[in-house]
């Protein structure tokens, strides 16, 4: 079982089907997705299936790209003919419009919850036991602690723990004290003992390498690999702060009118905010927006103070331009 799962962690961008009755599909439509959802939408294509089958009559076959978010964006740019997105980060959605004039300007009002069916934060993973006593953000930049999330050049991922940690450093040292966050990051940073560029790169180096101390990524994500590899191994961890992670969706309008797969797409996406689909997600362990749902796993997600990107750094637009793009934050502190 281990090993099944572990090929699938290595795997980079892997397409696969899943129908029905994929030999005799009468629609074929293309998922692209971020780098850990894997499990998640190999569950939810066949409901979904079996939903458009009984509403339509039609077969529907659906395959999947997996890859980091900002990866798979760049290939949609550059020609994957992907119909509908569900990624973990709203600027890589975006940018589909603003450079590629894919999907409507619009798209973040066309479903509920800013066009996010469902959210996660970020939490941590660490050996039984908690070895190095790690609970909090602060405890990540103790000398003797190593840790390991993507990199926030290439991931969504690892963009929301960098800014999760500024959130803590602005509400521990104060929003006006960067002198305080930029002493706080630095050391944060430097104690990453490897930058995989995705989500499930990070879990490989964590899991089967044996990496670092700590895991840094979607509470989702810690959760499963604990059921997946034993509770007897691994605790997760949950700061009292972290932040807000979004997955927004989008249907890839300009590819799914040439595939003649509007009407599907839309409803692959709709149907996400159904409650069998708001049960699936929350049986992987993402927070859900259905209140039926949240009330029965009410006992599952622990209370937590959300930090939104809006209120550590404004927007994304902003957070990309002042920490992650060419020369700015994110590399001022990794050269200091």
């Amino acid at each position: 079982m281990k090993v099944k799962f572990v090929k699938s962690l290595l795997s980079g961008v892997l397409l696969l089907g899943s129908s029905l009755n994929a030999t005799a599909a009468d629609q074929t439509i293309l998922n692209a997705s971020y780098d850990i959802a894997r499990e998640l939408f190999a569950a939810y294509n066949p409901i979904f299936a079996e939903h458009w089958k009984e509403e339509t009559g039609k077969s529907i076959e659906i395959k999947q790209s997996h890859a980091g978010s900002s990866a798979q964006a760049r290939s949609i740019l550059q020609g994957m003919p992907a119909d509908l997105v569900t990624f973990n980060q709203v600027t890589d959605v975006q940018i589909l419009h603003d450079r590629g004039n894919l999907i409507p300007e619009n798209w973040k009002t066309l479903l509920p919850n800013n066009s996010s069916p469902y959210y996660s934060t970020t939490a941590f993973l660490v050996r039984k036991g908690n070895p190095k006593n790690i609970h909090d953000w602060g405890d990540l930049a103790k000398d003797d602690v190593a840790s390991v999330f993507p990199n926030p050049k290439t991931s969504g991922n690892g963009r929301y723990t960098y800014l999760a940690a500024l959130g803590y450093a602005q509400k521990t040292f104060g929003k006006e004290n960067e002198a305080k966050q930029d002493a706080f990051l630095k050391t944060f940073l430097k104690n990453v003992a490897v930058f995989d560029t995705g989500g499930r790169g990070a879990t490989t180096s964590f899991v089967e390498r044996g990496i670092g101390d700590v895991l840094i990524t979607f509470e989702s994500e810690v959760n499963n690999i604990r059921h997946q590899y034993g509770e007897d191994k691994y605790e997760v961890i949950v700061p009292k702060t972290s932040i807000l992670a979004e997955f927004p969706v989008a249907v890839v309008e300009k590819n799914a009118k040439k595939h003649n797969t509007l009407d599907v797409s839309k409803e692959y996406l709709n149907y996400l905010y159904s409650e069998k689909a708001q049960r699936l997600l929350a049986g992987f362990n993402y927070r859900v927006h259905n209140e039926k749902v949240k009330a029965e796993f009410a006992d599952k997600f622990p209370q937590v103070d959300l930090l939104t990107v809006e209120q550590i750094v404004g927007d994304w637009d902003t957070a990309m331009k002042t920490q992650f793009n060419s020369g700015a934050k994110l590399d001022q502190l990794q050269r200091r």
